[in-house]
């Protein structure tokens, strides 16, 4: 585990109404995900030439925007997702960061954003943890979730880039991210609408991915299930993502225990938790591989035994199991609708590594506290 240290330059202004201790402990009864926030953010500007100003840490509160701010015509924004964990020791640390840093920049690259140093990115996410460290929760599964994002603010009507951005990190006490908890979801294959195609903004983690997929989440609340399962957009048959998460599949092999993810074709989002269970599965003595996968072996793999399990992963529901699948051509259970041991296994591994409650032989945990 490493530590966090670094020379500060945000300006600190400590809010003078933050929340009593009564109603933080009110606020954090249940905090599910994303329905409430801390006392603070960071903000940090953005202007062609000048590049990136002072940030300032300060009271969470609402943006004044000038109607013709770019981001309201052309879409320039994106944003990241990751934890701060309470430790076992006392203590807090946030979980691969700097991975997010780095995407953070990757998907400002394909916007024509600016890319904020991996230093600042960090040193905006420790002030912040440090500042809000009350409304980190304490229980396994649950952590303080930090939002970054970007997006252009100079008032001018032309398609182009901006000269102008802003930067701001919110954080927000975070619980089960469905609310029914762990269990097994249903999904709807989408076969009317693509998340991504080749050369798009797939691997880019942008607001106009998730705008552009509402429809089919729709969709498939309307077919009675909890999420939409992605597709290709050239042959339409090979699986992408399920929602915003990436998917997995076990198989068994030969008495080996095989764990797949679709191979990332630049359409898929390389997620920091994709990536950390393939190297945890490995660890778990499983083989992980990375390949393409179409329905139709998804659902022959299934009736054959072959494979047996199924489940999402992401930083916001970590790992979530697929019970059922349906489509237009019929629809099928996964692992008799429960969830599975190589699933649980591996969420409890990476909650144990997050919460301090096992070694970190990767080096993934930050300390910031």
């Amino acid at each position: 585990m490493s530590t966090a240290t670094s020379t500060p330059t945000l300006e600190i202004r400590p809010s003078d109404h933050a929340a009593s201790a009564e109603e933080r402990a009110r606020k954090m009864t249940n905090p599910g995900f994303g329905r409430m926030f801390t006392d603070h953010m960071v903000v940090i500007p953005y202007k062609e030439g000048e590049g990136w100003g002072r940030g300032e840490l300060k009271a969470y509160g609402p943006l004044a925007m000038d109607p013709a701010s770019s981001v309201l015509h052309y879409g320039q924004a994106i944003f990241e997702g990751f934890k701060a964990y309470a430790q076992k020791d006392g203590g807090v640390a946030t979980f691969r960061p700097e991975a997010n840093a780095r995407r953070f920049q990757a998907s400002a690259r394909r916007l024509a954003m600016p890319e904020l140093p991996e230093a600042l990115f960090l040193e905006a996410a420790y002030a912040l943890i440090r500042q809000d460290r009350a409304w980190i929760p304490g229980a396994i599964g649950e952590s303080l979730y930090l939002r970054p994002l970007m997006i252009a603010t100079e008032a001018a009507l032309g398609v182009r880039p901006s000269n102008e951005y802003l930067f701001l990190l919110i954080a927000s006490p975070s619980g089960a991210y469905f609310a029914q908890g762990v269990k097994p979801v249903t999904v709807w294959i989408s076969e009317d609408y693509v998340r991504a195609a080749p050369g798009g903004t797939g691997f880019a983690k942008c607001a106009g991915n998730y705008a552009a997929s509402l429809v089919a989440q729709r969709q498939a609340k309307g077919e009675g299930c909890d999420q939409v399962v992605w597709l290709d957009a050239i042959h339409r048959k090979y699986i992408e993502e399920m929602g915003g998460m990436n998917i997995f599949f076990v198989y068994q092999e030969k008495g080996e225990t095989v764990v797949v993810t679709p191979e990332l074709t630049g359409s898929l989002l390389p997620g920091v938790t994709r990536d950390s269970l393939l190297q945890l599965a490995k660890d778990q003595g499983f083989r992980a591989e990375e390949r393409k996968i179409s329905t139709d072996e998804w659902e022959a793999a299934l009736k054959e035994g072959r494979m047996t399990e199924a489940f999402a992963c992401g930083t916001a529901a970590v790992i979530t199991p697929i019970g059922r699948v349906k489509s237009r051509k019929g629809d099928w259970l996964v692992n008799g609708g429960e969830t599975g041991p190589v699933a649980a296994k591996l969420r409890q591994v990476l909650l144990d590594l997050q919460h301090g409650a096992a070694p970190d032989p990767h080096g993934w945990m930050h300390r910031v506290i």
